[in-house]
Parts: structure tokens; sequence; C-alpha cells
């Protein structure tokens, strides 16, 4: 039945887990549907902008690309190749022409010979040569003196080259020619040599340059890649209020579907897309937080629909210029999820508050994500996280406030300084403002919302807490007049598990109080326990076992119905009802089975539930070692270790630390505190000092 019961609690409480995700998906989808609705105008060529229009989406604007790509193939010159093999040639021929020339005279021609002289020059000569000089330019080499010859030899082979390399084209022959016999003019020639060199010079400039039809076509492949795309992207300005509406701007409207009057769902599948996706982060992490109550499914999703709406109604201010964005005390979400779950769920939120804010501030453009306004959201809210401890006094608020507005104001200066926009003083001012109002209102909403999620949520905080352990409460009051035992050992139990809870890192100050009312349902009968007897008689000694075994075992739930009544948190009224788990009474089972060898155990046996959380099991140790320890009449530390193993050693094979979420480790680190604690309690009654040997008595 016990696990019929459990099973169904778990699959009821998921239930308020799904639905609570549920309503914040449908919450989220209806806040946003506006900022991805495609909007559309009436407007016509030649008319006036009513308003400054921007784009919606990012889409590539495929005419103005193929425009720029003809205009840079368009800039490509035509590309021209040098043939070298035609510079060698040229410079060969010098060198037969005036190596022929030499040998003519060496075989024993000369100017005077004439006729004779130039046939025999000319048989030295290729064919192809000899058809592009005449007989007149032979002789007048052969006319010049040995030196001229040389050293006009030398001025072609040295100038040659020079305008060889540089390539001559075609329709630059002409012009190079003229310039290769300007030169020669300021030469130091002779003047016959000049004569000579500007006769014969078109035999070596010649053209030596030809049109390359493929490195042409490769080049303006190149430059056709190289031409990047024109994008209007999401946010561009089409146009701008009471401008005219070109045939280019119109044509721009209509790519970007500015114009069109047809309806298109693809946005709105896109939304419920992320609204899923959000959901989906959402459910899994609520689902380990391992709060599923009612309560807290209340809390978490009152929080998350509050902040989605915070975020809308800023939005619906936010422009281009103003980027009021920056002013959302978005922290105080991530906050108040922090005080009501744990750090690791408040940061998986403040990730997906990111994500709603980069849609909502997406100033109603389909396609447009906010980036800026989702990193400076994250930002905050992580500051605000980290920041953040409880807000139980004013110099924690003051440093979380301090630490939100420093975060701000780094992203801020973030945004104003990688784009490498020039900024004025002022508006870096306005936005300082705005980081300033984000971190202010952060707090004022966190420490305003507190209260009265505590009021009306029952959510437990540290002051509460704190307002809880005030020894004049009416309960702690009851104890401490009824039955006094129970008060001092309700003290001492307070003591050891707020020790032992630090030492593992669980909540101290919830074992604490609970540990002051853990015991409230003695006052009941506080008679029939053996700290508040006071020497008295044990009524138990004139009863039969099962009768005190009954009054026994009753406690933890009279106290858990007193608690009830004074409408305690449901967390202390837990560790109330759990701190015996299901224990054996073991004195009265003993007792009666002296009597009766077939008693059943399970009669002696706390009904339970064992205990759920480290704060209750905790309390459940340290109830039972203070009790043994306080047993016994010459306390030692070795006793008192040997005790403190012994039960939790107990505790761990009975069952009883089956439900709570304790480690091996937790464990070891618990008997390591509360044997401190004890030694610091008891060191004065276990270094006894030798009694004197005058006789004399030790002072009390």
């Amino acid at each position: 039945m016990r696990k019929f019961t459990s099973y169904f609690t778990k699959r009821h409480s998921l239930f308020y887990v799904t639905v609570s995700v549920m309503l914040f998906a449908i919450f989220f989808y209806m806040m946003a549907v506006t900022n991805v609705h495609p909007r559309t105008y009436e407007l016509e060529r030649f008319s006036t902008a009513s308003e400054t229009i921007y784009s919606p989406v990012t889409v590539e604007d495929k005419k103005e690309t193929e425009s720029r790509v003809r205009e840079a193939i368009q800039s490509v010159e035509e590309q021209y190749t040098i043939f070298p093999d035609i510079s060698e040639e040229r410079l060969a021929v010098i060198h037969e022409l005036f190596d022929a020339a030499q040998q003519t005279i060496a075989n024993g021609y000369s100017e005077e010979d004439g006729n004779a002289a130039v046939e025999h020059f000319k048989q030295m000569l290729s064919m192809e040569l000899m058809n592009e000089i005449n007989d007149e330019n032979l002789l007048a080499i052969l006319q010049l003196s040995e030196e001229e010859r040389e050293r006009g030899k030398g001025y072609l082979l040295d100038e040659v080259p020079v305008f060889l390399e540089q390539g001559i084209r075609t329709e630059e022959l002409h012009q190079k020619r003229k310039a290769f016999k300007d030169n020669i003019r300021f030469t130091d020639l002779s003047e016959r040599t000049k004569d000579v060199i500007a006769n014969i010079h078109h035999l070596f400039i010649v053209e030596n340059t030809f049109f390359d039809a493929e490195k042409t076509s490769d080049e303006r492949k190149k430059a056709a890649r190289n031409v990047e795309p024109v994008m209007i992207r999401a946010g561009d300005v089409i146009v701008e209020k009471n401008d005219v509406i070109t045939n280019e701007i119109y044509e721009d409207l209509v790519l970007v579907g500015l114009i069109k009057d047809e309806f298109t769902f693809l946005p709105y599948v896109g939304l419920a897309l992320l609204a899923m996706l959000l959901a989906a982060i959402f459910f899994i992490e609520w689902v380990r937080l391992n709060k599923w109550d009612y309560k807290s499914a209340s809390t978490i999703l009152i929080i998350s629909i509050g902040m989605v709406s915070l975020m809308k109604i800023f939005s619906s201010f936010d422009t281009f210029d103003r980027s009021f964005y920056l002013a959302v005390p978005v922290a105080a979400g991530a906050m108040l999820i922090k005080w009501v779950t744990n750090e690791r769920f408040a940061i998986v939120l403040a990730v997906i508050y990111a994500v709603i804010g980069s849609v909502l501030f997406n100033y109603e453009m389909p396609g447009y994500l906010n980036i800026d306004a989702a990193i400076y959201f994250l930002f905050s809210q992580l500051a605000g996280i980290y920041f953040f401890k409880s807000g139980k006094d004013r110099i924690e608020i003051i440093q979380v406030g301090l630490g939100i507005l420093f975060i701000n104001v780094m992203t801020l200066l973030l945004f104003l300084l990688l784009p490498l926009e020039q900024i004025s003083v002022i508006d870096s001012l306005l936005l300082a403002g705005y980081g300033f109002s984000s971190a202010f209102l952060s707090m004022v909403l966190t420490l305003g919302l507190l209260p009265f999620l505590e009021a009306g949520l029952g959510i437990i905080s540290e002051s509460k807490l704190l307002a809880l352990s005030n020894p004049n409460h009416p309960l702690l009051r009851k104890i401490l007049v009824e039955s006094p035992g129970t008060y001092h050992h309700s003290l001492m139990v307070a003591n050891l598990s707020e020790a032992a809870c630090e030492a593992i890192g669980a909540n101290g100050l919830l074992a604490r109080v609970a540990a002051y009312y853990h015991d409230i349902g003695k006052t009941i009968k506080p008679g029939y326990f053996i700290e508040n007897q006071m020497g008295r008689e044990n009524p138990h000694d004139f009863m039969l076992p099962d009768e005190s075994a009954n009054i026994i075992i009753q406690h933890p739930y009279h106290g858990a119905k007193l608690l009830k009544e004074y409408k305690l948190p449901k967390e202390i009224i837990d560790i109330c009802e759990q701190h015996h788990g299901t224990t054996l009474l073991k004195y009265f089972y003993y007792k009666a089975k002296e009597k009766n060898e077939n008693i059943s155990e399970q009669n002696y046996r706390y009904p339970g539930p064992k205990p759920k959380t480290k704060e209750a099991a905790i309390v459940c140790l340290c109830d039972s070692v203070e009790a043994a320890v306080r047993s016994l009449k010459e306390p030692s530390m070795e006793k008192i270790e040997e005790i403190v193993k012994s039960i939790i050693h107990d505790r761990l094979v009975d069952g009883q630390l089956n439900d709570c979420p304790l480690t091996i480790n937790n464990l070891t680190k618990i008997e390591k505190a509360i044997c401190e604690m004890l030694k610091g309690i008891f060191h004065s009654r276990i270094e006894y000092p030798k009694p004197p040997t005058n006789g004399m008595k030790e002072a009390n």
C-alpha cells in the first residue's frame, strides 16, 4: 500500500511539473507571436514612406549581386602574355648581323668593295634576315669602324632587352619604336652609328606580347568569385520615414516580403518549435531538481510567467535607437528562482530567459533574433545568481546591486567597443543609466517579492526560519514551560544538527530550527519521557510494554499535528514526523519479548516515514546521539566516539537512511562534526583533575 501511495504521489507531482511547463510554453508562444508575425505594407512606387521600414529577414539581393559581378568582370583588362622566345630570337639577330659584318671585314672586304662586300655580307645572313634588311643598311654597317660596330652592338644588346621585357603589343609597336629612336639621340655614340641603329631598329623592336584568352577568362572568373553577395540583413533600414520609394527600394521591399499579401505559416511553426525546445529543457531540469510539489510548481511558474510578461512590457517601448532592453530587471527572476530552488536550476532558467529575450526584443521583425539582448540578459542574470545569497541584510543587498551594475556596464562596454563605432558621451551615459536601472529594479523587485512569495506560497526562507527560532514563539515557550527537559534536549540536538549540516553543505539553519520543534509532541504527555521526570518515578515501570511503546511512538505524529495547527512550514513538519523513521523501540521490544517470544517486532517500530532529506536524516541521528551521550554517567571522548559511530552504523544497517540523499562520505563528515561538537560541550566533564592529596575539595 505504501509503495502504491508513493507511486501515485510521484505521478501526481510530475503532473504539476508537466502542466506548469506546458502553461509556460503556451504563454511564451502567445507573447511572442506578434514578434514573428510577418508585417506587410500597401505601398506604391514613388510614394512617400509614412514610417521607417526595416528588413524583417536576411536575404540576398541576387539582382544587385549579379550587377556587381558584371561590373567586376568588365573591370578586368584583357590579359597578354610575353613570349620570351621572340626576345631571344631578336638578340640572336643582333649577334648574327654584327658578327657577319665583322667576318666580312675579316675576309678582306671593305667599304670600297661596294656591292661585292654587300653580297659577301648577305651570304652569311639567314634568309629571314636578308628579307628584312636592305643593301643600303648593310653597306652602312660595313662602313662603320670596328669600334663603332662594337659600341653599336653593345648598345643594342643592352637596350633592346629592356624594351622587349616590358612587352610590346601590336597597337604599341609604333610608339615603342619611336621611343627607341628617341633614346638613341641621347647616347654618346657617333652620328654614323646612331643613324645605322635608327635605320635597323625595326629588326629588334618587334611585338612580342599577344592576347591570352585563357588567362583573361581565368581573371574574370576570379573577379566574379571575389564579389561578395549583396545581403539585406534583418534590421537593416530599407527606407527612412518621408523618403520616396524608388524602383530600387520598392524591389527591395518586395524581396524581403513586405509588399506581398500572401499568408505564410512558417514563422509560427518555427516559434512553436522554439517553445517546445525550451519547454523540454525546462522539464528535464525540473525533474532533476526533484521539487515536484504543487507549491514549488506554482512558484516557479509564476516567476517565469512574470519574467516573460516583464520583458514583453519593456519590449513595447524598445526601438533600434533606444535599446530599452538594457533597463529590464531580468536578474530579479534568476535570483528568485535561485532562492526558491538552487543555483543550477537558476542558471538553466537564466539561459531560457535570455533566449526568450532575444525573441521578444526583435523589434517585431520575423526571422531576427536580438543577440545583444540575449547576451546582456544572460550576463546580468548570472551576476545576480552569483552575488545573491539570501537577501537578509542590507550589506548583501548593496553588494548584489553593485555586482549586477558592474556586469551590466562591462557588457555595455563590450557592445560599444567591439563594433568600433563612434558613440557620444551623452549616449554612453544614457546606456549606463539603463544598466543602473536594471540593477536597481532587480534588487527592488527581488526584495519586494520575497515576503509575498513566503506568505502566499509558503516558501521557507532564512528570514522565516530566523523568526521561528525566536524563543518567544508560542510553541517554543510551550516546550520550555511544560517539558523543560525536552527543551534542553532540543537545544543540544539543534547545535549538533547545525554543525553536521554545515559539514556537508546542507541547510544548517533549517536543521537547527526543525530540531527546536522536533519533539513538540512530547508536551502532550511530558512525564512519560525520561528527560522530563526530574528524579520522579518512571510511569513506564507500572505499564505494559505495548502501552509504553504506543505513547512513545505517538509523539512525532502528535508533534506534526500540533505544528500544522500553528501553520509551520512543511519542511519542519516533515522533519518532526520523520526524525524517528521506522526505528525500533528496543527497550520495550525486548522487555515484551521476555514475556512473549512470538511478539511482532513491527508493533514496536515507528510507522515512519523514513527521513527523506539530508536535514531530516541528520536530526534523526543527532536526536539519538544526544540521548545516548546524555545517559553516560562519566562521558569520555572514546565513549562518545564509540556511541556516535555505533548509532550511525545502526541506522545505516537498519535502512533508516535509504530514502535520503546522504552518501558514505557525508556520514563520515557528519560523524566527525558531531564528535567535535560533543567534545566542546563535554570537555570540562571529560578532563577530571586528580583528587587533591591534601584532602581539599575541588571548587565547583
